[in-house]
């Protein structure tokens, strides 16, 4: 039996009916990383001696009748997570010694819940951006086309699992990192509601765990199948113990419906400040055409639909106001020098960008401001739908680019030349106002790269968005492997 490309849920199954063992279903994973992640270098940080301790117990505690529900079941870590015992480091250099003392959050809970962690998954420099590549592990290639990029920041994650390299993996998302690995990589992932999953102890290297994060940044699951997203969502949700005092549990509303023909969706696949490419056009085609087949009542067009230009502008200002409240002194003092040169009436969003990376507290309170008006546009919006499908990026996977600063590189979408940073507010679509959002495969490019799109929900109903993501699966297929690399 081939076991790495089963789903968790599959696993899960065969372990319960003792068709296989953890410990069998560890060294299988193991011995697919030591085979093939060498032209993949997904997993950058390798825990296999306490993995395999991990399965023993695993299959010590099924004996004994104990049960949970990723028992034994091997998984995957992004980088930016602490691991008691491994490195965390975010790709900095400066860091690479650094090993800190606990668990994440999310990290004891994926062990609470039995799984065995096999070790960390690579990163960008600071999870800051739409590739993984940085000094201290290298880069990490598509396991589609290694010239080209698996996305970021949790691009490991998606590599592994595409790979074969365990049936889950927890990542972020801040600008797409979730969504993005998964569209260019062919799995699924999800990006929670704000403020639904603790992030505690998913923090640059030596910061205190505390359990607050920055503005619009959640961690969520990633998987081979949309309910394997549900199933390590159920695990992962809730918010922090310390925030309360003791452990708390948050009841999701069920999904508004089981049937696809219940279902209203607006289909986007164009957006004013960005074209979209003929591959991601064609799978936002494919997806509605599947919906409507399933009897679901599908709209290419809604005037209660917020204004998406607004929102990217709105996005914009948050992330990169955000991101540079870190940045040293003397690169403030440059970009503040830069922005001061910009012409009054650039209205670009590469203009945006920089003019948000030195903007004041009342320019990012009116940007919050503008924020809360959208979130309302939402709650009326999903009065009358219950999801939106529209792309994650406006192309597949890109070559890698190495270019230091991401503001001088360019994306090519269909020969048009456009900033690198714009490809971002398809992922600000669902980020800026804290809606969940599920990105699933959507089948090939012609040159046989994968394309996805997202459906994003109203906020706190993820199970919406997570059941129409497993009933379009159902319709148009969903995860593919790869050819294994050479």
């Amino acid at each position: 039996m081939e076991w790495n490309f089963l789903t968790a849920e599959e696993l899960a199954t065969a372990l319960r009916t003792g068709e296989v063992t953890s410990a069998e279903l560890t060294d299988d994973a193991i011995s697919a990383i030591e085979r093939d992640d060498h032209a993949i270098n997904a997993v950058c940080v390798p825990d296999f001696d306490r993995a395999r301790a991990a399965a023993r117990d695993a299959d010590r505690a099924r004996a004994r009748g104990e049960d949970g529900p990723l028992l034994g079941i091997p998984v995957t870590v992004k980088e930016s997570y602490n691991v008691a015992g491994l490195p965390t480091t975010w790709g900095m250099p400066e860091h690479r010694n650094h090993l800190p003392a606990d668990d994440a959050v999310q990290v004891a809970r994926l062990k609470d819940a039995g799984a065995v962690v096999l070790g960390k998954t690579n990163v960008p420099l600071g999870l800051q951006d739409i590739q993984t590549f940085n000094e201290i592990y290298g880069t990490t290639n598509n396991p589609w086309d290694h010239d080209r990029t698996p996305g970021g920041s949790s691009g490991g994650s998606a590599a592994a699992l595409a790979s074969g390299f365990g049936a889950l993996s927890i990542g972020s998302d801040i600008g797409g990192s979730l969504r993005t690995p998964a569209h260019f990589c062919g799995v699924h992932a999800h990006k929670p509601t704000l403020g639904l999953v603790a992030d505690r102890g998913m923090i640059p290297p030596a910061t205190p765990a505390l359990p607050y994060g920055p503005d619009l940044a959640v961690v969520g699951p990633m998987a081979r199948s949309a309910r394997d997203l549900s199933l390590l969502l159920d695990v992962m949700a809730g918010p922090d113990p310390l925030t309360f005092g003791v452990a708390h549990t948050m009841t999701l509303p069920p999904a508004r419906h089981e049937r696809l023909e219940d279902f209203r969706v607006l289909v986007l696949d164009e957006h004013p400040l960005l074209p979209t490419g003929a591959a991601v056009r064609a799978g936002v085609g494919r997806v509605a055409d599947a919906l409507a087949d399933g009897g679901a009542h599908v709209e290419r067009h809604s005037a209660l639909l917020p204004d998406l230009a607004e929102a990217a502008t709105l996005y914009y200002r948050l992330l990169i106001a955000a991101s540079a409240a870190r940045y040293s002194a003397e690169e403030y003092e440059r970009l503040r020098a830069r922005a001061a040169g910009l012409s009054a009436d650039d209205r670009s969003l590469s203009a945006v960008r920089l003019r948000s990376s030195v903007c004041s507290h009342r320019a990012w309170a009116a940007a919050h401001d503008g924020r809360e008006l959208h979130r309302h546009g939402w709650r009326r919006f999903f009065a009358d739908f219950d999801a939106v499908v529209c792309p994650v990026t406006p192309t597949p996977a890109f070559p890698h680019d190495h270019e230091l600063d991401p503001m001088e590189r360019r994306i090519d979408i269909d020969g048009v030349d456009v900033p690198y940073l714009d490809q971002l507010v398809w992922a600000g679509l669902a980020t800026m106002p804290g809606l969940p959002s599920t990105a699933v495969p959507a089948g090939r490019s012609p040159e046989g790269l994968p394309v996805g799109v997202q459906i994003v929900g109203p906020m706190f109903e993820d199970r919406t968005t997570l059941r129409l993501a497993e009933l379009l699966e159902r319709r148009i297929g969903g995860f593919r492997a790869p050819a294994r690399s050479a």
